[in-house]
């Protein structure tokens, strides 16, 4: 548990192949099940300051209480993604931790000394910051707000892993977050 964040809730991996990664987490791992979107509809999308449109394909599944996410970046936009791909690396990208007070808790962190660096919304009241903070190589801070659809979402991903079966349904579509 983190004083500053409380507890780690999703480890974001960025790949080249997401549809041979959830493969490997489902079938070797027993990770799964996995709700792929190919193009995750991404708002007020910031790196460094400057406004871009990213392209990313994202697949979420819960190992118990944690979220594992698979990114793979289909564009060439800037962002920490592409940053630690150019970097030769690949894995263990970001630790996230969800918030249901966004702004309360980001005013507190970027007095703390914490600069944000990426930053974006998925969905209604699913705002998400990265923090220039590489503690250890390749590794940053995530705060996802969990406040709107985005975090019923998460509900469900893990409520799914909780009854899941290791077979059927490997891979299965994200839902509509308008709907939530």
């Amino acid at each position: 548990m983190s004083r500053h964040f409380g507890a780690i809730r999703q480890l974001g991996y960025v790949v080249h192949d997401i549809e041979a990664a959830m493969d490997y987490w489902s079938r070797t791992l027993g990770v799964g099940p996995w709700f792929y979107n190919p193009r995750v509809p991404i708002v007020n999308y910031r790196y460094r300051g400057e406004g871009h449109q990213p392209h990313n394909s994202v697949a979420l599944a819960n190992s118990g209480y944690v979220q594992v996410e698979l990114i793979q970046t289909r564009n060439d936009v800037p962002s920490m993604y592409r940053d630690f791909l150019q970097a030769g690396r690949t894995g263990l990208q970001h630790v996230a931790y969800w918030t249901s007070d966004y702004d309360a808790d980001l005013a507190r962190l970027t007095a703390e000394g914490f600069k944000p660096v990426m930053s974006g919304e998925v969905g209604e009241r699913g705002r998400f910051v990265y923090f220039d903070t590489e503690y250890h190589p390749g590794t940053v801070i995530e705060l996802s707000e969990v406040a709107g659809p985005k975090g019923r979402m998460f509900d469900m991903i893990r409520a799914a892993s909780e009854t899941w079966d290791g077979k059927t349904d490997r891979v299965r579509p994200f839902p509509d977050l308008s709907t939530l």
